[in-house]
């Protein structure tokens, strides 16, 4: 599209509830404001009012674009500071996940993918927006994270900590994402689709959806914005509008011809929609995935190789043995950490479904079966052994409560490396108590 004439984006930005409603997904944040092909104007920039909006389009603004982090003091920002001043300087962040497609019905199916990712993770006070072109933000506001993270407050993880969650459930949707986009349409109409050659759009006999689609991890970074709600998009001329995550599926570009653009009662990373922490296991989980190619610590490998059997569930650690005896709460993670452990004590994913499904029946409240088989489906298809959390992850064993070592836990690291001990031990004594009834008892 070519330029926006100004007749259209008075029209547009003079409306009271759209300059209201930019107003408030601005509030906390740095603002940017774009002159059309003339660029950005003066960073760091505010809003204050919601006249502002009106007097900056009189001065060719085409729209406005706000920060996913939340500044204490913006009159102090600047391109020269350093990671300890902006952590000094920043309050919060909101997740604000960037889908992007040439195609536009492949990017509602990866939003509407992510979306059902971070309820299953426990994220409730979701919300979206339609990005203006070809694709959505998903955003989760910061409130629904936990304040810290071990020993680190979570405002001080940007820009680490969304890259880690978007890396992550790039990850956990793949399998999903393959399939729905194959369902939607086969191979050869994707290759159609996309001018891309069967060669680069299979690997391994595994359709890969991230050669025809991108979920943004590089450019989630310090200072890094995103398009405000009811902002023109330039090259569309549509409006970036929020809509319920239900309707991603349903939703059409007319939707946001600015004609057809009504404010709603629907709000963009509104956190009165979300609890305090609930997010808390989307973010653990993000910290403790290792992307695919990451090589394993040197002391996994050498425990991992003496390992040929499964491990019986005498051998196992006092935290292990308090989970297997039912949970009132923290169910989720426990499930994380009893996958893992099972797995790397050398269990077949058969047996770790028989076990756990008798687990969930000891548990106040049952996790539903689709949580508990997925997460089993999910950790299978990645192939790999990954150890449970460390010991000293405080989000983990004394969190949950079940952290009550006994002699041995204080000469390892991780509840693996427990089992693998007990297991050793017990094959030392062997051979000692089979030649106790021949020694001489005179």
């Amino acid at each position: 599209m070519g330029e926006i004439p100004i007749s259209k984006l008075l029209n547009h930005y003079k409306r009271i509830e759209i300059q209201q409603a930019i107003l408030d997904n601005a509030q906390g944040k740095e603002v940017a404001i774009k002159y059309g092909d003339k660029g950005f104007g003066k960073r760091p920039d505010t809003l204050r009012y919601p006249n502002d909006i009106l007097s900056a389009v009189q001065e060719g603004a085409t729209s406005f674009h706000i920060s996913e982090e939340y500044w204490g003091t913006l009159g102090q920002l600047g391109t020269n500071l350093s990671r300890r001043e902006l952590d000094a300087l920043r309050t919060g962040w909101d997740l604000v996940l960037d889908i992007d497609c040439d195609h536009f019905a492949y990017s509602q199916i990866a939003a509407d993918l992510l979306c059902k990712a971070l309820l299953h993770h426990g994220a409730q006070g979701i919300s979206v927006k339609f990005s203006g072109n070809h694709g959505f933000h998903i955003g989760v506001p910061f409130k629904a994270f936990p304040p810290q993270l071990g020993n680190k407050y979570t405002k001080d993880l940007f820009p680490e900590a969304p890259r880690r969650i978007a890396v992550y459930l790039k990850c956990f949707i793949q399998e999903a994402l393959a399939v729905e986009l194959l369902r939607f349409e086969d191979i050869n109409a994707i290759m159609k689709r996309t001018g891309l050659a069967y060669d680069a759009l299979v690997q391994n006999n595994t359709f890969n959806p991230y050669q025809v689609l991108t979920i943004d991890t590089v450019l989630l970074a310090s200072r890094h914005l995103y398009r405000s709600v009811y902002s023109f998009n330039e090259k569309s001329g549509l409006i970036s509008i929020p809509l319920e995550p239900t309707s991603i599926r349903s939703f059409s570009h007319e939707d946001a011809l600015p004609s057809n653009v009504n404010v709603t009662f629907i709000r963009f990373l509104d956190d009165a929609t979300c609890v305090a922490g609930e997010a808390r296991q989307l973010l653990v989980q993000a910290y403790d995935y290792k992307p695919v190619g990451e090589k394993p610590r040197e002391d996994e490998l050498k425990e991992f190789a003496a390992l040929d059997q499964a491990i019986p569930e005498p051998f196992f650690p006092p935290c292990i043995k308090l989970i297997f005896g039912g949970m009132d709460d923290g169910k989720k993670r426990a499930l994380f950490i009893l996958v893992n452990f099972l797995v790397s004590c050398g269990w077949s994913y058969d047996m770790i479904q028989a076990r756990l499904q008798d687990w969930n029946a000891k548990n106040k409240e049952h996790l539903r079966d689709t949580i508990l088989l997925g997460h089993i489906k999910y950790h299978k298809a990645q192939q790999k052994k990954v150890l449970p959390p460390n010991c000293q992850n405080m989000m983990y064993y004394n969190d949950l409560g079940v952290c009550q070592p006994d002699s041995l836990c204080a000469k390892i690291k991780n509840p693996v490396s427990y089992a693998i001990r007990k297991t050793r031990l017990l094959k030392q004594e062997e051979p000692r108590k089979k030649k106790a009834p021949h020694q001489d008892t005179k």
